[in-house]
């Protein structure tokens, strides 16, 4: 497994084997003794969600304040712009976003840690999302950060309005929002 560091060196793009020939291919996405040894992380999953979204769709930005989850992203069909922002005050890189793309083709993989807000936005036809948590979910806790707050430059690739939840559209921004110590 190759692992690419993005602009916030916490959150990394993982870049797994791939085998394949004129049958398909084969690959594993997650396997723990792997991501520790590339890594140097030692963490446990405890939950996998699934979720499908049409074209325009942004979810997020999210986190827990409380129980925060660290989240192993793939994508499995389609392709999203994926962003993590650094909600850690203690942080070098507290208020900055890593963003790139995540697609089914390339099998690419990213890791965001407890932490960071993240969200994605659907730039293809539709996107199906599988992502590993290290906190179950835990509603009570769950928060929503603005996503086009100006405090954060997300150069989201947006062709027109996105399609927001009520809860993401009403979300604070990051002066107002709950962060990490």
């Amino acid at each position: 497994m190759k692992v690419v560091r993005t602009e916030i060196p916490d959150v990394l793009i993982l870049e797994p084997k791939l085998f394949g020939d004129e049958r398909g291919f084969f690959f594993e996405p997650y396997n723990k003794r792997v991501f520790r040894e590339a890594t140097g992380l030692d963490v446990e999953f405890v939950q996998d969600n699934h979720s499908r979204s049409r074209s325009g769709v942004l979810r997020g930005l999210h986190y827990q304040i409380r129980q925060p989850q660290g989240k192993l992203v793939r994508i499995v069909a389609g392709e999203v712009f994926d962003v993590a922002v650094d909600l850690r005050r203690s942080s070098s890189t507290f208020g900055k976003s890593a963003a790139f793309r995540l697609d089914a083709a390339s099998k690419r993989i990213a890791w965001i840690p407890p932490g960071f807000a993240h969200g994605f936005l659907v730039v293809s036809e539709y996107a199906e999302v599988l992502y590993k948590t290290t906190e179950y979910y835990a509603p009570e806790h769950e928060r929503s950060l603005r996503w086009d707050d100006p405090q954060l430059g997300i150069p989201w690739p947006l062709r027109g309005a996105p399609i927001l939840s009520a809860k993401d559209a009403a979300a604070p921004g990051l002066a107002e929002a709950e962060l990490y110590p």
